[in-house]
């Protein structure tokens, strides 16, 4: 199996060797409303859809993924060594053919990698993962200097689209105060924000020493080519955004 047409290959100066890709809706055998290529175990679609899903895409990779069993955290895991379903939300590897893996449906998959093509890792980055610090432990786990490091930053849900309380504006303002540019009050609702999860993102890897950020600009809740667990209020599958070496 190649590629899917559909799916997106990140545009970012990332090493030859380095491989990359994330999955859209198309591709799979999942009926609506996890039409079609949800790679979700825990999404509410039928256990044998998700598995032959992960099947066909396995045709397209060296090795099978290091599925992650995620909660939102900043765990990162090995993907040479890591067990199935771990409960983790980022895995890095300096081993060549093993791939890493985070599941997104609305939440950001960040995707890294140095400049030398000897280290790649993915992290699943939603609020409370940004928040957490989960994309700083997975540069921290490629262990190689910040400078160079590479990172590209995976369709997720929009700034027009994320709205979110004053607890998610505080939980970044205490960690930096320049956190609030990434926040403009909702225009209809009172007490309300909406996000640029992408800024956030950008402000941790900056502040980190990561300047190479690319990516970004896409919005899960707006483009039907995404699975979106905001728009589609809660049943929703879950795209992939796998990193590998060659």
């Amino acid at each position: 199996m190649s590629l899917n047409s559909d799916w997106i290959i990140p545009f970012w100066p990332a090493p030859a060797n380095v491989r990359a890709v994330i999955t859209t809706r198309a591709g799979g055998v999942s009926p609506a409303p996890y039409d079609s290529m949800n790679f979700g175990l825990r999404s509410g679609d039928a256990p044998e859809h998700v598995l032959q899903n992960r099947a066909l895409l396995r045709r397209a990779l060296p090795a099978e993924p290091a599925w992650l069993r995620q909660v939102h955290g900043s765990r990162v895991v090995d993907a040479a060594s890591a067990p199935d379903d771990v409960e983790a939300d980022a895995a890095v590897t300096h081993a060549q053919g093993k791939v890493c893996v985070v599941m997104a449906a609305d939440c950001m998959p960040v995707l890294l990698c140095d400049r030398a093509g000897t280290a790649v890792g993915a992290a699943h980055a939603g609020w409370r993962g940004l928040a957490g610090g989960v994309v700083e432990a997975a540069v921290r786990a490629l262990d190689r200097p910040p400078q160079e490091v590479l990172a590209y930053l995976g369709p997720c849900i929009g700034p027009e689209r994320f709205e979110v309380g004053e607890d998610v504006r505080a939980a970044f303002c205490a960690h930096d105060e320049q956190a609030a540019g990434a926040f403009r009050p909702h225009p209809g609702r009172q007490g309300k924000w909406l996000c640029d999860l992408y800024d956030l993102a950008r402000r941790r890897l900056h502040g980190m020493g990561v300047r190479a950020v690319y990516g970004g600009g896409f919005c899960t809740v707006n483009d039907c080519r995404f699975f979106s667990h905001r728009r589609d209020q809660g049943t929703s599958g879950r795209m992939a955004g796998l990193i590998w070496l060659e």
